[in-house]
């Protein structure tokens, strides 16, 4: 499978990461090893998660995922296969982005996932109450640590990263090679200012929320089935917009003799600087549906009908 390379990191990736946000809470740790170990016998390389997973449970303080993916990463034995993205700024032992939080939250990082170094470091959320500068040193200093290998931005504004790579330049810190934002076909609010963000900055994007909470599967409909965890989020999307991109992508999809979410996947796969959507398996048989979208082309006309009616 062709990979894709992380903004100007020597990081190279397959067009999708696996989302580890379910891991622990609608997957149970048996499951997520399963899905795991599908997932990269199937020429996957990446695996997103943050420290506050799944801390919204009842019961959970937190880091549950990471939890996961250590065990699994002790299981198999390979690391270096593995491109480990996490968080900080979440978890509710280590809230904002001190310096102090910062680097008490990547030493419980570290211990959940059983390594070394992380791949690519997120701050998950702004937090203005800390000068940005004293931030970006304190995580700018992980990566001479060796603790980090690179760093990431997530749920900033267009003028917050501007800021961001302003400091950066001034004192001489790493920059930042990738972007997370929240993108997908019924949610289009990144290509007003950080689209065009992440060209400037060279910044490789990995979108959440890409199926819009499991909507852009297309088993969310106007009759109210299924439920679930997600199904409020979901059916928010049924007027508007959803309402409008559900029978393309049903029609899409037919023609392909694939599913929508291999659809949904493939068309934000090719939006520009985009380098692998994100999407989460809370079971073995929905992986194969994510993985097929690493390959399918859509036509020109299928893209330009989808873009439509997104819009």
């Amino acid at each position: 499978m062709t990979t894709v390379q992380v903004g100007h990191s020597d990081l190279a990736v397959l067009p999708l990461a696996l989302g580890g946000n379910v891991f622990g809470w609608t997957a149970d740790e048996a499951t997520s090893l399963d899905v795991l170990d599908a997932f990269v016998d199937a020429g996957g390389s990446m695996v997103d998660t943050a420290d506050g997973y799944s801390h919204w449970v009842p019961g959970h303080t937190g880091g549950e995922s990471e939890t996961i993916i250590g065990r699994w990463l002790a299981r198999r034995g390979r690391r270096d296969d593995v491109v480990v993205a996490t968080k900080v700024s979440r978890h509710p032992d280590f809230l904002g982005l001190a310096p102090d939080t910062i680097r008490g939250a990547v030493h419980a990082s570290l211990q959940r996932l059983g390594t070394d170094h992380i791949d690519l470091y997120y701050a998950h959320f702004d937090d203005p109450s800390v000068p940005l500068a004293d931030s970006l040193g304190a995580l700018s200093a992980l990566v001479d640590e060796g603790l980090v290998r690179y760093l990431g931005i997530s749920n900033y504004t267009p003028d917050r990263i501007d800021e961001w790579l302003a400091v950066t330049e001034r004192e001489n810190l790493h920059r930042p090679v990738a972007l997370q934002p929240e993108y997908n076909l019924v949610e289009r609010g990144f290509e007003d200012g950080l689209q065009a963000r992440a060209e400037t900055y060279g910044l490789g994007v990995f979108p959440y929320y890409a199926l819009a909470s499991g909507f852009l599967t297309g088993k969310y409909r106007a009759d109210g089935s299924p439920s679930g965890p997600r199904a409020s989020r979901a059916a928010q999307y049924l007027e508007g917009r959803g309402a409008a991109v559900l029978p393309v992508l049903d029609e899409v999809a037919a023609a392909h003799g694939v599913s929508d979410a291999t659809v949904a996947l493939a068309w934000l796969r090719r939006r520009p600087t985009v380098v692998a959507p994100i999407a989460s398996a809370r079971s073995l048989d929905q992986l194969p549906d994510l993985l097929a979208s690493t390959t399918l082309e859509l036509a020109a006309d299928e893209v330009a009908a989808l873009d439509a009616a997104s819009r």
